[in-house]
């Protein structure tokens, strides 16, 4: 037994705790909002923990420790789950050893995020194990809890949180919540179960949907779903942070909180249904338990479809509940965000608004020039976009349009996914070339000023092999690569680039004001440290 220590955590604490407690060998992870400080807290209570240059490359090397049997903790925010889909979905066929648990951190209400996705369709299309905390405590108890099941079923387990689950803070007591320790890593050649050629992915299938039949019964008395009896009049079926919205809007009903959402306890859903007269599911985002209880013959009522959009509240339940379709009372409206009056980088958007440029964009801080006083953002769809985008509009636009096109990366995002876009632009370079402007700040500055493969330090911030953005493009076969951290050497490298009919990389390296400070403390930590090794050494 956990010794009693009651603390006041978030949600993105509470797992981290968790690890800890459960042995974790390794956490990774891309930073992302709602998800970022689950790795930072892990690493800070003395876990091991790094950022991974993108999700797909975290998911992969946590899987790595997973089938040498140790435990291993990944996580991500919503979209980054579209990047990790791949070995996602092939990691449900292969199974795992050691305890594989991922985060996916969902953004109802897109807080910061391009669009709401519902992961937990996921959860059913890849054949993972999903689970559903509605705060902290159970942040905590389910990633316990997640290990033991990710173990016994031999399955990756999804840990499916939302912003308000992530950031909000409750009590959490970790006492009596205890798991078996970790078996020692060790591997075990296993070539039908590990290498997922055609021969031994069929059969793995057949497993997969055993397990999840097998999986589905066991979750019938798992003990993660709840029933609280009340009316027979009005009975909720709820999951996650709406559970507690349900309990003040309805403190009269009857409720069924699931917390093992994949797959589903139908004979719990189905009994419970049959004991009230009136059966709603109340649900943020898509309405994936009502269609998978439909689907099953449960007689249940869902939200209306303008419900569907954002967080759900104690107000918005409460419509739902009284099937109130009138128009919601609209948000009294915040300040706009906008670029850091300080940020160095303002000055390359003002000069793009200059040259008319057309300017394919990218997930950061710079995203917000589509904004006033700049409005130099043509698009922005996804991760590593901005590069491969104006590739596109480059092929397809005349010249003398096509020509005005550039496209605009951060620093982190283009070692997420910009790399293989300049692959692409080097294999089938548009006629009139093309320009590409990498924006090193130095830093992963908009989810947190988090460390990168490009800032040569660690998630702990320690020292470690830095990546020359500069050579790799050298290396790749771009003819012109520009480095320069002066506003005038910027405008006079965009003016030439824009001219010329060949492919071009502008390197603008000037350091985030807020992350500055940080930096500075790092770097003269590391030298000092490394003038003590020189003089022990010598």
């Amino acid at each position: 037994m956990l010794q009693e220590s009651r603390q006041l955590l978030n949600g993105n604490e509470a797992v981290a705790l968790a690890a800890l407690h459960a042995g974790v060998c390794l956490g990774t992870g891309y930073p992302g909002t709602p998800s970022t400080e689950i790795l930072e807290n892990f690493s800070l209570l003395g876990g091991k923990a790094q950022w991974a240059p993108n999700e797909k490359v975290a998911y992969e090397v946590g899987l790595g420790v997973a089938f040498g049997g140790g435990r291993a903790l990944v996580t991500m925010k919503h979209v980054g789950v579209n990047v990790a889909a791949d070995p996602l979905f092939t990691s449900a066929y292969t199974g795992v050893r050691g305890g594989f648990v991922f985060i996916s951190a969902d953004d109802p209400g897109m807080a910061s995020s391009q669009n709401e996705q519902d992961n937990r369709r996921y959860a059913r299309a890849a054949g993972v194990l999903m689970l559903e905390p509605a705060d902290a405590q159970e942040a905590y108890e389910y990633t316990m809890r997640a290990y033991e099941i990710s173990e016994a079923w031999r399955l990756p387990v999804m840990i499916r949180m939302t912003t308000r689950v992530c950031h909000s803070k409750s009590v959490v007591r970790p006492s009596g919540v205890a798991i078996k320790p970790p078996e020692p890593a060790h591997f075990v050649r296993d070539f039908a179960s590990l290498v997922m050629v055609p021969a031994f992915a069929r059969p793995a299938h057949r497993r997969l949907r055993e397990k999840l039949a097998r999986a589905e019964e066991w979750n019938e008395q798992s003990g993660l779903n709840r029933k609280i009896m009340k009316s027979e009049d009005l009975g909720i079926i709820t999951s996650g942070v709406s559970f507690h919205h349900v309990c003040e809007a309805a403190p009269e009903a009857s409720i069924l909180k699931l917390g093992m959402t994949y797959p589903l306890p139908m004979q719990t859903i189905k009994k419970f249904i049959a004991s009230v007269k009136r059966c709603v599911v109340i649900e943020e985002g898509d309405p994936y338990l009502v269609e998978a209880i439909r689907y099953e013959g449960g007689a249940v009522e869902g939200k209306p479809d303008m419900y569907r959009f954002g967080e759900l509240n104690v107000s918005r339940v409460r419509r739902i509940l009284n099937g109130d379709t009138s128009p919601e009372p609209v948000p009294p409206r915040g300040k706009p965000p906008q670029l850091c009056q300080g940020c160095p980088h303002r000055m390359t958007f003002a000069v793009m608004k200059k040259y008319d440029c057309i300017v394919s964009g990218d997930i950061g801080c710079y995203t917000l020039s589509v904004l006033p006083p700049f409005e130099t953002m043509d698009s922005c769809v996804c991760m590593g976009a901005s590069v491969t985008v104006g590739l596109g509009l480059r092929h397809a636009l005349p010249p003398e349009e096509a020509k005005r096109v550039v496209s605009v990366i951060g620093d982190s995002t283009f070692v997420h996914s910009g790399l293989t876009g300049i692959a692409e632009m080097v294999y089938n370079p548009p006629p009139t070339g093309h320009v590409v402007v990498i924006l090193d700040n130095g830093t992963t500055a908009m989810t947190g000023m988090q460390e990168h493969p490009g800032t040569g330090r660690t998630l702990d911030h320690q020292p470690t092999n830095k990546l020359s953005f500069e050579r790799v493009l050298e290396a790749m076969g771009v003819p012109n690569v520009t480095v320069t951290d002066s506003p005038p050497a910027f405008e006079d490298a965009l003016k030439a680039a824009l001219e010329r009919n060949e492919l071009s990389m502008i390197i603008m390296r000037r350091t985030c004001r807020l992350a500055e400070p940080k930096i500075q403390l790092y770097e003269k930590a590391a030298a000092k440290c490394e003038q003590q090794n020189n003089s022990q050494n010598g």
